[in-house]
C-alpha cells in the first residue's frame, strides 16, 4: 500500500475508510481568469489576436518572410492555449514554475534556504514524486481557460483594498464578526491564478515550505473553516461556502472517476488514475462569501492543525469525484452515493484525520491533492 517516493515522500492513497472500491475505480480516496482587476474594476478576459498577417501572396516566388510565419504560429499557439482545455496542462518545469513567484532571497537565505535548488528539485511534470498538475498523459480537462475567463468576466476578484491589506495579489483578508481580519487567504488553490490549474502531488511539508518562498505560510484548519463558512457582513455562517444546503453541480464535485483508478503504489496511481481538475474559478459559484473559490471539489487541500505544541498536516475539502462519496451531516447517505463505506460529509467545518504527519515530516501525496496560502495581517 505505500511505495517511497524518492527522497522520504510515500504515497498512501486509501485508508480503511476509503478502500471499498466502485465502479470502475479501485479506490476512492479521502478528498477531494488573466489578472484580476486590482483597482476594483471588473476584469477582461484578453483578447485573442486573430489578425492576419500581411505575408506574401502564395502565387509570388518569393519566399515568405520567416519572422511573419513564427508570429503567425504564435498568435495560433496563443488561441489553442486558451481555447483547448488540455492546452493549459502544463509540460515542462519551467512552465510549472512560471506560474508563481517568490520573494527576494537574502544573501544568507541563498545559501541556507537555496529557494531556487529546492525549487527545481520538486517541481516536475513527469511523475509522483514532483509537485505538477498530474499525468498529462491520462487527465482529462474539460473546460478551456477561455471558458472560465468568460465565467469571471465582470468579477472583482480583489480589490485596490484588499491588496493593500494583504500586499500579495489573489488574496483576500478574512475576519469574523466583531473582530478586525487577522489573516488572508488565496482565492484559488495554489499556484492561485485565476483559470490556471491547480498543483496535485504535493506533500504537506513541501506545500508549506512554498508557501514560506511566497512570504506566506500554510493555511491553519481554523482559517480555512472561517474563510468557508463566515460571513463578512456579521450573518450566520453558513455550512458550505455557497450555501446551506449540498448542491454537487455549484462545484467541481460531479465528475467521478472517468476511468479504472489503481491506487495501491505511486508508481500505479501515476499511470491509472486520471487527475481531472478544471481550471481555478471554472466555477463561478463555487465560492465563498469572502470571495474564495473552490473549497469543495476540485483538489483536496493540504493546511495545517496544532495540538497541543505540535503542529500536524490536516486534509480537507474534496476533489471531483466527491460525489462517489456524497453525503449530509447528520443524514443517511443517499442512494445515489455508490461508496457508502467511504461517504462523508464535507461541509466546511468537517474535521477528518487523514494521514496525520507532523508537519516538518509529512510526505503523503496523491493524483488529487493540492493547497492553498494563507498570510498573517501585521
Amino acid at each position: 500500500m505505500i511505495e517511497a517516493l524518492g527522497r522520504r515522500a510515500s504515497l498512501t492513497v486509501c485508508t480503511a475508510a476509503f478502500a471499498a472500491s466502485i465502479s470502475s475505480a479501485s479506490c476512492h480516496p479521502a478528498t477531494p481568469r488573466g489578472k484580476e482587476a486590482l483597482d476594483g474594476t471588473p476584469m477582461n478576459p484578453p483578447a485573442v489576436n486573430n489578425a492576419r498577417l500581411d505575408v506574401q501572396d502564395a502565387s509570388n516566388s518569393q519566399p515568405t518572410h520567416p519572422e511573419a510565419m513564427d508570429l503567425e504560429a504564435s498568435n495560433e499557439d496563443a488561441a489553442t492555449a486558451l481555447s483547448d482545455p488540455m492546452a493549459n496542462h502544463r509540460d515542462t518545469k519551467e512552465e510549472l514554475l512560471a506560474l508563481f513567484e517568490i520573494k527576494p532571497a537574502s544573501e544568507k537565505e541563498k545559501k541556507t534556504v537555496m529557494p531556487d535548488q529546492f525549487l527545481q528539485r520538486v517541481f516536475g511534470p513527469n511523475g509522483p514524486s514532483r509537485m505538477n498538475q498530474g499525468n498529462k498523459a491520462i487527465a482529462l480537462h474539460t473546460i478551456s481557460k477561455e471558458q472560465c475567463l468568460a465565467g469571471l468576466k465582470n468579477t472583482v476578484l480583489q480589490t485596490s483594498e484588499q491588496r493593500a491589506k494583504c500586499g500579495a495579489e489573489n488574496m483576500v483578508p478574512v475576519w469574523i464578526k466583531g473582530k478586525e481580519p487577522w489573516f488572508c487567504i488565496d482565492i484559488f488553490e495554489f499556484p492561485n491564478q485565476a483559470c490556471e490549474l491547480p498543483m496535485v502531488w504535493t506533500p504537506p511539508t513541501n506545500a508549506k515550505k512554498v508557501c514560506e518562498l511566497q512570504g506566506k505560510r500554510l493555511c491553519s484548519q481554523t482559517e480555512w473553516n472561517i474563510a468557508c463558512r463566515a460571513d463578512p457582513e456579521g450573518g450566520s455562517d453558513r455550512r458550505y461556502a455557497y450555501g446551506d444546503k449540498l448542491d454537487l453541480e455549484i462545484c467541481n464535485t460531479n465528475r467521478g472517476h472517468s476511468r479504472p483508478c489503481d491506487a495501491r503504489s505511486a508508481k500505479s496511481a501515476w499511470e491509472t488514475c486520471s487527475t481531472e481538475t478544471e481550471p481555478s474559478g471554472s466555477y463561478p459559484q463555487c465560492r465563498s462569501r469572502f470571495g474564495v473559490y473552490d473549497q469543495h471539489g476540485n483538489v483536496a487541500e493540504v493546511m495545517m492543525r496544532r495540538e497541543d505544541d505540535v503542529i500536524y498536516s490536516q486534509l480537507k475539502g474534496s476533489a471531483w469525484f466527491y460525489n462517489e462519496l456524497a453525503r449530509e451531516p447528520n443524514e443517511p447517505i443517499p442512494e445515489s452515493t455508490p461508496n457508502k463505506v467511504g461517504a462523508y460529509p464535507d461541509h466546511c467545518n468537517f474535521d477528518p484525520r487523514w494521514h496525520v504527519e507532523k508537519i516538518d515530516d509529512a510526505w503523503h501525496v496523491n493524483y488529487h491533492l493540492g493547497f492553498r496560502c494563507c498570510k498573517s495581517i501585521p
